[in-house]
C-alpha cells in the first residue's frame, strides 16, 4: 500500500510515511527516561517545567511556562527548555494529551524577549528566529494532542505557540494579538501561515496588519480558539477535554492527527491514500482487538498503546 502513497504524493509523503511509521516505533520509549534533561536544575531556575499527571487525568502531561519575571517572554533559556520539553514528549510512551499552560497569572507568554532581542546581532537575530521556528514546528508535529490554555496575554510569539497547539481554550480575559508590524517586522515564527488555516485568508491579514487585540469570546467566534469560559476556568476546562481525550486509543489518536495534520497539505486523491495507509496501520494492533471486546464486553477499554 505504501508505493500508492509515494505515487501520489511524491517523495515528502514516503518520508513522512518512514519518519511516523509503523506507529508503534513511536511508543517504545519508557516513563523511566522522562525529564531526565531537567534534573540538573533545579524546579525554581526551570523556565519551563513538565507534569505528568496521575490519577484521575493520568496520561495528561502539563508544560509549564514559569518565567514570571518576564511574563513568559520567550528568550533563549525558555527556548532551549521547551525545545528539551518537546523532545522527550516525541517519544514519550504514557503521556496521550499535552496541555500547554502558563504558571504566571495574567499571562500566557507576552512574545518574544525584546530586552534580549536588542542584545543580538542581525546574525544572532535570524538564528534565534529560526530555532523559534523550527520549535514551534515540533510542538505543532508532536504525536499526541495538544491543547494550550489560555488565561490572560498571548502576544506576537506567544499567540504563534498556542496556534501550534491542536485545540485552544482561552478565558474571558485572554487577549490574543499579533504586534510585530507595529515594531517593524512580522510573525516569524508559523504566524502568517498557521493563522490564515484557522480564521480564513482575509481575517488573518487583518489581524496581523492591524495588530489588534482579540478577546477570548471574539476569539472563538473567528475560530481562533475552540472553547472560551469564565475567568480563571480555562485550566479546568483543558483538563476535562484531555480527559475526554485520553480515553481513545493512543495509538488511534497519533494516526487520526497525522492524517489530519498532513492530508490538508495535499490534495484530497493524496490525502486519502494516506488515510488509508495510517487506517492499515491500526489493523493489526492489540488496542483495535481490545476495542472490539471491550464494546462485546460493555466494558471500558484499556489501551496500552500497542
Amino acid at each position: 500500500m505504501l508505493p500508492a502513497v509515494a505515487s501520489c504524493a511524491g517523495t515528502s509523503l514516503w518520508q513522512f510515511a518512514h519518519a511516523v511509521l509503523p506507529l508503534q516505533r513511536c511508543l517504545t520509549v519508557q516513563q523511566s527516561t522522562l525529564w531526565s534533561s531537567q534534573r540538573h536544575m533545579s524546579t525554581a531556575e526551570l523556565q519551563v517545567q513538565v507534569e505528568p499527571l496521575s490519577t484521575p487525568n493520568e496520561g495528561i502531561s502539563v508544560v509549564s511556562l514559569a518565567r514570571s519575571g518576564a511574563k513568559n517572554a520567550i528568550g533563549r533559556q525558555l527556548l532551549r527548555e521547551l525545545q528539551e520539553a518537546l523532545n522527550t514528549l516525541r517519544q514519550e510512551r504514557t503521556t496521550r494529551v499535552v496541555v500547554l499552560r502558563s504558571s504566571c497569572p495574567g499571562t500566557f507568554c507576552a512574545g518574544a524577549d525584546l530586552k534580549e532581542r536588542a542584545t543580538m546581532t542581525q546574525a544572532e537575530t535570524a538564528e534565534f528566529v529560526g530555532s523559534l521556528r523550527r520549535s514551534f514546528s515540533d510542538l505543532a508535529g508532536l504525536p499526541m494532542p495538544t491543547i494550550a490554555v489560555l488565561e490572560g496575554y498571548a502576544f506576537g510569539g506567544g499567540a504563534e505557540l498556542a496556534l501550534a497547539c491542536d485545540l485552544r481554550v482561552a478565558d474571558t480575559r485572554a487577549e490574543l494579538a499579533f504586534p510585530e508590524a507595529r515594531l517593524g517586522i512580522m510573525p516569524g515564527a508559523g504566524g502568517t501561515q498557521r493563522l490564515p488555516r484557522l480564521v480564513g485568508l482575509s481575517k488573518a491579514k487583518e489581524l496581523i496588519y492591524t495588530a489588534r487585540r482579540v478577546c477570548g469570546t471574539e476569539a472563538v467566534r473567528l475560530g481562533l480558539a475552540d472553547h472560551c469560559v469564565e475567568e480563571g476556568k480555562a485550566m479546568e476546562r483543558a483538563l476535562e477535554l484531555a480527559r475526554e481525550i485520553a480515553q481513545s486509543a493512543p495509538l488511534s489518536l497519533r494516526s487520526a492527527k497525522a492524517a489530519i495534520n498532513q492530508g490538508v497539505e495535499v490534495d484530497l486523491a493524496t490525502g486519502l491514500k494516506l488515510e488509508e495507509y495510517l487506517y492499515a496501520q491500526l489493523i493489526p494492533t492489540r488496542d483495535r482487538l481490545e476495542g472490539l471486546k471491550a464494546f462485546a464486553e460493555k466494558r471500558k477499554p484499556n489501551y496500552m498503546g500497542e
